[in-house]
């Protein structure tokens, strides 16, 4: 019988993604900023970061109804009046996004990765299905970063926090609230936790021995 030859590892690449939203979820609300930046290729051979500022996306949305939540649109400092004149058509959008990852992708797959991912992952793979009709993540491509560190660092994943990981995890980046800029200071932090070995355990004693 012939060798049987382990199937190539496809490489994966990571996209730190954030969107600024004027509510709590997608359709009722409006997704009115996407940022995203390419933090770096992981194939068999390990993890290589990417320069977060080199390869990036951004773009305003022209909000999609009239609902929303002034608390929501006061954190990203956005004008939705503005947006509803000047933003770009949200299949524009996301249309020339999904080109833009499937170009910065090569042959490597996508993966969308966020801090946390959860809710800018619910936006964005909403609006690229009800706008595009495909995502090129696929229906589950997407990592979050603090499970991730949760995961290294051996903490419940509520007890995570940037403010509770060392500093030199950390991006020297601000955190803006503008889509563009937090996309590439998360790309930082998700380098930097792909190359931290994790946090220190501490040794349990072994079986105790018999002197004699």
């Amino acid at each position: 019988m012939a060798a049987r030859h382990p199937k190539p590892i496809r490489p994966s690449v990571y996209i730190s993604v954030d969107i600024e939203a004027d509510g709590p979820i997608p359709g009722p609300y409006s997704m009115l900023s996407l940022g995203a930046a390419v933090a770096g290729v992981q194939d068999a051979d390990g993890f290589t970061a990417a320069d977060p500022a080199r390869s990036t996306f951004y773009r305003e949305l022209r909000p999609i109804g009239t609902d929303f939540v002034p608390e929501a649109l006061a954190v990203s400092g956005l004008d939705r009046d503005r947006l509803l004149r000047e933003g770009t058509d949200p299949a524009a959008a996301l249309t020339g996004f999904g080109d833009w990852v499937r170009r910065v992708s090569g042959g490597a797959q996508p993966v969308m990765c966020g801090y946390p991912a959860s809710y800018d992952w619910m936006f964005l793979y909403w609006y690229l299905i009800r706008f595009t009709g495909a995502s090129p993540f696929g229906h589950s491509g997407c990592l979050d970063m603090k499970t991730l560190y949760a995961t290294k660092a051996g903490l419940p994943l509520r007890a995570v926090a940037k403010r509770t990981m060392p500093p030199e995890l950390l991006s020297a980046r601000r955190h803006t609230h503008h889509a563009l800029d937090d996309a590439i200071e998360q790309a930082e932090l998700f380098a930097h936790l792909m190359a931290w070995p994790g946090a220190a355990r501490p040794q349990e004693p072994g079986p105790e021995r018999d002197s004699q």
